[in-house]
């Protein structure tokens, strides 16, 4: 049974994808810390502190498939940690003496914090291949639809003229921030976690340093000038990311789930038989992908402020903060690639209605150029008058039901600056997107496919 919607038959493939799962699964949890049990063991012996032949034994024997996962969950209900019942098997599956070098001058919390940091690679590295995947959509869009007018909305109501290049550029700026986010954080994360019981690393007396910088060097990390068992700023900054990422996600996904709308219709999520439909509405194609994004991103900032609080260790080791981790980092990983996953489907199969754009443009009847008229005007009048004589033309234009043209027009203070050919021209939308062109052209810049 499948307490987690997450690791569910049913519902797993609408919170998050099978490479993430299989990143934190139980099987992979476990062959990362054997392989940094591996590791240890090939790094003390090429420092001649435990014998080659049990490194080799003990690397070769590093294999959760010979494990019996049942035991060890039974270990770890017992003990409270699985690294015991591990290393315990570990040993037991060892040929000869090479056993008893298992393990040799480590604590349980720097084998598991190690592995952390090797799924966390894994992990990042999935987000890193999604997110360039929806960069790339979205810069094709933004590139595509550059100089398409739209409707801008504030406050949910027409506003000013934009372009949907503008608002695809608008979403992806973010994620261009947040990549270079993670590929700072990528490096920072991956650090070794190795210091014996209180960090000084007693056990293993001078040679405590040596051991930590070749076992980082075996696993690709890099060694820290001090254990982090109570400093977890690097797994809190992967938390927040994580967070940031998901809430620009959840943007996109609002924003095209009110595109959706019947009453805008100016894009739609990508169409496959059945998908989105309603059990009684034949008519429906409701915003899916929308709405798994946004359930992601609303459960992993839920989750941000566990880890955050996780950081509040006492003394040299935790009494509790570290196991709220376990559960809430491999959760916010799963949710995190869900979000990316719909939102990537999303955006490189987006249907984009331009006509349908230009419809709503004319829906308030040529209102949304009127700051146009009141700027042309203005240094005729001055802003002030400008702003109330074009304000009082739309008021008359929406108690009489007529297009702001036909009002303008008959405002001679008005029409003595801007004729009416001025006029049809400045109420035009598509000569009023501003610079929007160029700010896609400025983002745009900024794509990884655009530089030289």
């Amino acid at each position: 049974m499948a307490v987690s919607p997450i690791d569910s038959s049913v519902y797993g493939g609408l919170f998050t994808t099978a490479a993430m799962r299989a990143v934190f699964a139980d099987e992979a949890r476990l062959q990362r810390m054997l392989d940094v049990e591996a590791a240890l063991a090939r790094a003390q012996a090429k420092l001649g502190l435990i014998p080659t032949e049990a490194a080799q034994e003990i690397t070769a024997s590093a294999d959760v498939s010979g494990f019996d996962l049942a035991a060890i969950g039974k270990g770890t209900e017992l003990v409270g940690y699985p690294i015991v019942p591990l290393i315990k098997a570990l040993g037991q599956a060892c040929a000869g003496e090479a056993g008893r070098w298992v393990h040799w001058g480590a604590t349980t919390q720097d084998i598991m914090d190690t592995a952390l940091v090797l799924q966390l690679r894994d992990g990042l590295e999935l987000i890193r291949q999604d997110l360039a995947g929806i960069e790339a959509a979205l810069a094709d869009l933004a590139r595509r639809y550059r100089d398409t007018p739209m409707a801008g909305r504030t406050h949910a109501q027409h506003a000013l003229p934009i372009t949907f290049g503008f608002k695809c550029a608008l979403w992806l700026a973010p994620l261009q921030r947040h990549s270079d986010r993670l590929a700072r954080l990528s490096g920072e994360v991956a650090v070794v976690q190795f210091g014996g019981a209180v960090g000084t690393l007693a056990s293993l007396g001078a040679d405590g340093i040596r051991v930590m910088e070749a076992l980082a060097a075996e696993l690709g990390l890099r060694s820290p000038p001090i254990a982090w068992h109570v400093g977890r700023d690097g797994l809190a900054e992967v938390a927040s990311f994580l967070g940031l990422l998901t809430g620009s996600l959840g943007k996109i996904a609002t924003d095209v789930a009110l595109l959706m709308q019947a009453e805008i219709g100016e894009v739609a999520e990508p169409y496959r038989e059945g998908r989105g439909g309603s059990s009684t509405m034949p008519q429906k194609r409701n915003p899916i992908a929308c709405e798994f994004i946004l359930a992601c991103a609303r459960n992993v900032r839920q989750l941000v402020p566990v880890i955050l609080d996780a950081m509040v260790h006492d003394h040299e080791r935790a009494t509790g903060p570290w196991h709220a981790e376990w559960i809430a980092l491999p959760q916010a990983f799963a949710l995190t690639a869900g979000a990316l996953h719909h939102t990537r489907a999303l955006l490189e199969g987006l249907i984009v209605d331009p006509a349908r754009m230009r419809r709503n443009l004319d829906t308030t009847r040529g209102m949304i150029s009127a700051e146009a008229v009141m700027m042309a005007l203005a240094p005729h009048v001055g802003r002030d008058d400008a702003h109330q004589l074009v304000a009082a033309a739309c008021h008359r234009a929406l108690a009489h039901d007529r297009h702001l043209l036909e009002e303008l027009q008959a405002d001679a203070t008005i029409t003595e600056h801007l004729p009416p050919a001025r006029l049809i021209e400045l109420l035009d939308p598509q000569n009023y997107t501003g610079l929007a062109g160029e700010f896609v052209d400025r983002v745009l810049a900024r794509d990884p496919a655009n530089q030289d």
